[in-house]
């Protein structure tokens, strides 16, 4: 099973349509398609409509902000009804908040010489009512100010740089609750991104499991083989099902194009046989 259950499109912060994402996932061999956009289920009707006319099995995902020990977290859920109200009425309000910080984002950059930054990321985003880091960070190379949106984060947009808000996501519990109640599996995103101790990792999924988390992402865009290798490890102590995933957002900002990123070792249970 070629299953790539965590990307991104134009309703989030990926470059890609909905509808383009299910094309290349389809035309990369893809066999079950997960589209997860930040804090929106917007796209997940025209990604399903793509997906029922090329027969590539589809999911419908999203990709929910958590607060946790200073932290942004990812909780993604698999499988939701994307019309549920509790899940709609929680990403609207997290939604709401992303507009805060995109402001306070505008005024920081701003407070370093770079006007018009909240502006010219709008014009990155494909949805207005979701402006990311990603989108700044668009901006900023489209000015010529750095060669490319991964150096802009290191530069401008991560603890500690001129562009980096404080700002206060969703609670753990929160996210999961609202991926139950819409029916889904909740899955701890890509956790080797975390730069949280081992002892705040731990904490995570001891918080994730007690929630309702059921999968831990093994595989992931953003993962080495050494941190794929240890959170097969967590998954098996912890008895979590495993989930795979590029976690893509575009082919010239995503170490790992649609259904391209390494298979779940064998003894693991995936996600995906909860989901067929």
């Amino acid at each position: 099973m070629n299953a790539d259950l965590h990307c991104h499109s134009t309703f989030s912060d990926g470059l890609l349509s909905p509808a383009e994402v299910v094309c290349r996932a389809h035309a990369n061999g893809v066999d079950l398609l997960a589209l997860t956009d930040h804090d929106e289920v917007g796209g997940i009707d025209e990604a399903q409509a793509a997906a029922a006319e090329l027969g590539l099995g589809f999911v419908a995902g999203v990709e929910i902000s958590v607060s946790f020990a200073d932290e942004t977290v990812h909780i993604v859920g698999l499988g939701i009804d994307h019309r549920h109200p509790e899940l709609v009425a929680g990403l609207r309000r997290v939604r709401a908040g992303r507009d805060a910080r995109a402001a306070r984002i505008g005024e920081a950059l701003a407070g370093v010489g770079i006007a018009g930054a909240l502006e010219g990321a709008r014009r990155f985003a494909g949805n207005p009512a979701l402006v990311s880091r990603a989108h700044f960070a668009r901006f900023l190379v489209s000015r010529g100010l750095m060669p490319d949106v991964k150096t802009v984060f290191d530069h401008y947009l991560v603890r500690g740089k001129p562009g980096f808000v404080e700002h206060e996501w969703a609670r753990l519990e929160e996210a999961v609750g609202w991926i139950r109640a819409a029916g889904g599996i909740a899955v701890l995103a890509h956790p080797a991104r975390y730069r949280v101790s081992a002892a705040d990792m731990a904490r995570l999924f001891d918080r994730f499991q007690a929630a309702g988390g059921e999968a831990v992402e093994v595989v992931s865009g953003a993962h080495t083989a050494e941190e794929a290798a240890r959170f097969a490890g967590e998954a098996r102590r912890r008895g979590l099902l495993a989930s795979r995933a590029s976690d893509f957002h575009g082919e010239k900002e995503s170490a790992v194009d649609l259904g391209r990123c390494n298979r779940l070792p064998p003894d693991l249970t995936p996600v995906w046989s909860r989901l067929l």
